[in-house]
């Protein structure tokens, strides 16, 4: 259970394909951990064990050359997308006994690249505003240290991937609340750009600033869920409509020539960060502008 609880998406899509790893056994081996951890992290608002075993051993049973590198992974989501049958609750007491009556189109493009859900996850009610203790179920805690904040609004998706209950999750950022806990539970969250992944069966927070992003331990496992999930959605208004480029291409081709803005006051002003984290991030910038003198994967594993 353990080796395979930190296993990435990558490797997990590499051994499936190449029939070295269950999907079955992949996803017990999941569940089980969720079972031991979650009692404690309260990242899981529901898990949908019947669901994902039931998803697994068709995932297990379509294995093909064509299928594509989602195929067999399991996944969790934020409780903020619909799941057809299934309650979005966005951790509110308002919406408890609500039933979704269609999936989200994230959820079907997950659903038919064979992705197995694993279960609903935690987050600020309605996404928005902190944690209560008015809440339904228990605000999820971070993984490092259970007295900190483990970020939000996309608590439960930051907290189930850290702590290996999750290979990737999906979240919503409105204003910070997929980048926020990733970089509170030291994960990987993207922000994609506006209408790159449709938000149709998504509950709503602010429509026009709204975007759903993946949650992974890795940037390679990031850009390959990315790609399981964006593309034109004609009932996504705003949905953008060029075809998505290729997020794995250019995964290995460094950083040269891209302007990285970094908002210094955030952290040496407004809320004056620790010593050693504002020097780790002067590193990383000084790197990326090619004017360290030791430039490396360590900067960023500080």
């Amino acid at each position: 259970m353990s080796d395979l609880a930190f296993i990435t998406i990558a490797d997990a899509s590499r051994l499936i394909h190449a029939r070295k790893l269950s999907p079955v056994e992949l996803t017990k081996a999941l569940l089980a951990r969720i079972a031991a951890l979650d009692g404690i992290y309260h990242a899981y608002i529901a898990v949908t064990a019947e669901v994902a075993l039931a998803q697994a051993k068709a995932a297990e049973a379509e294995i093909a050359a064509g299928t594509g590198p989602m195929h067999g992974v399991p996944y969790a989501l934020k409780d903020i997308f619909d799941v057809a049958g299934t309650a979005t609750t966005c951790h509110s007491k308002l919406r408890m006994n609500h039933r979704a009556s269609a999936d989200a189109a994230v959820v079907t493009r997950l659903r038919q690249a064979g992705a197995v859900l694993l279960g609903k996850l935690a987050l600020h009610e309605f996404a928005t505003g902190g944690p209560t203790r008015e809440l339904p179920w228990p605000a999820a805690l971070n993984p490092w240290d259970l007295d900190l904040h483990p970020g939000g609004s996309s608590s439960g998706s930051a907290v189930a991937v850290a702590t290996g209950m999750a290979p990737g999750a999906l979240g919503t950022d409105t204003g910070g609340s997929v980048r926020n806990p990733a970089t509170c539970c030291g994960v990987i969250g993207m922000k994609p750009t506006y209408g790159a992944v449709s938000r149709t069966g998504v509950f709503p927070l602010s429509f026009s600033l709204d975007h759903v992003g993946p949650l992974t331990r890795t940037v390679e496992d990031n850009a390959m869920l990315l790609g399981a999930i964006a593309g034109h959605d004609p009932a996504d208004r705003s949905g953008a409509r060029g075809a998505l480029p290729d997020c794995l291409a250019d995964l290995h081709s460094g950083v040269k020539g891209l302007r990285i803005g970094v908002v210094a006051h955030f952290y040496m002003e407004d809320a004056i960060g620790a010593p050693e984290q504002v020097a780790a991030i002067a590193e990383a910038a000084d790197c990326c502008a090619g004017s360290a003198p030791r430039c490396g994967r360590s900067a960023w594993r500080r």
